[in-house]
């Protein structure tokens, strides 16, 4: 009885393991599907950015001609030259540009820090610091841009880029403060340490062994703080009247503008921030460590 049973497990292992009826080896439909998956996603965002950039480089009797086409039959410029030609769009694409390279550096500057000192220290108070940080991005923006709206009224700051500013900043060091403090306990003390028993001094240690290892974590907190200030509408529009940042400026004429000005404006809302993106891709790093490319 028990040669039988040995003989029948060599039998089944020299045969390999059980094969599956259908198409295809069973370890390959989970990672088909994975793929298909990616191409249904991609495409989900890709379609929006496609049919904006088709229609604010399209004429307008190509946008009011039904059906219209989904392929560029009549491509034109002369939308997007009257969009930029509008009153007040140049200005508001430098007040923005302006208010998301200022909103990156001054939440980089205040936040890297912080998240240093949370990664490497423990003191009392630090989870509820951590807990209380995050407390201005549970409130609505309208909640805390009408007091910063009074507040700068009494300072004279009112409807310049530097309120702007400050209120992105303050929308995003939480964030900032967060994603590097989470890098930071990532890199080991030992590398610090070692630096320091050679013969560098702390502030040579952190620049020169932290933070070169930090560094996609704090390009991936730039570029949340670039794209969310440059995205931000509401707390713009109620802090400026004349230095109004292009998506305000956009928000506003909005209403009484054609068609063609709708579509040539979220063109130029979406390109920027694609560009940057684009820029600081080479930065960054995925959960497994390796570089996107």
């Amino acid at each position: 009885m028990t040669l039988q049973h040995s003989e029948a497990e060599a039998t089944r292992s020299a045969a390999g393991p059980p094969t599956t009826d259908g198409p295809g080896p069973p370890r390959r439909r989970p990672r088909v599907a994975l793929h298909v998956a990616c191409v249904v996603v991609s495409l989900a965002m890709t379609a929006p950015l496609y049919l904006i950039t088709l229609a604010a480089f399209s004429t307008p009797e190509t946008l009011d001609a039904f059906p219209l086409s989904l392929l560029p039959t009549d491509l034109s410029t002369t939308t997007m030259e009257a969009f930029l030609n509008s009153t007040g769009v140049v200005a508001g694409l430098t007040n923005s540009l302006q208010v998301g390279l200022a909103s990156l550096v001054l939440s980089l500057v205040l936040g890297v820090p912080a998240g240093y000192a949370l990664a490497r220290y423990a003191f009392r108070g630090r989870d509820a610091y951590q807990l209380f940080m995050l407390l201005t991005r549970a409130l609505p923006i309208v909640v805390l841009s009408v007091p910063l709206a009074q507040m700068f009224l009494n300072t004279g700051l009112y409807d310049s880029t530097y309120a702007v500013t400050l209120l992105h900043t303050a929308l995003a060091l939480p964030t900032t403060v967060l994603i590097t403090t989470s890098v930071f306990v990532a890199v080991p003390r030992d590398h610090e340490e070692a630096a320091t028993v050679f013969g560098a001094s702390p502030l040579a240690a952190f620049s020169r062994v932290v933070l070169p290892q930090a560094l996609p974590g704090i390009a991936a907190a730039a570029l949340f703080t670039f794209v969310t200030s440059w995205n931000e509408v509401l707390g713009a529009s109620i802090l400026t009247l004349d230095r109004r940042t292009l998506p305000a400026q956009v928000l506003s004429a909005l209403n009484n503008s054609p068609l063609t000005y709708r579509y040539a404006g979220g063109f130029a809302l979406v390109i920027p921030a694609l560009l940057f993106i684009a820029l600081m891709r080479r930065y960054l790093l995925n959960m497994w460590g390796t570089t996107l490319r």
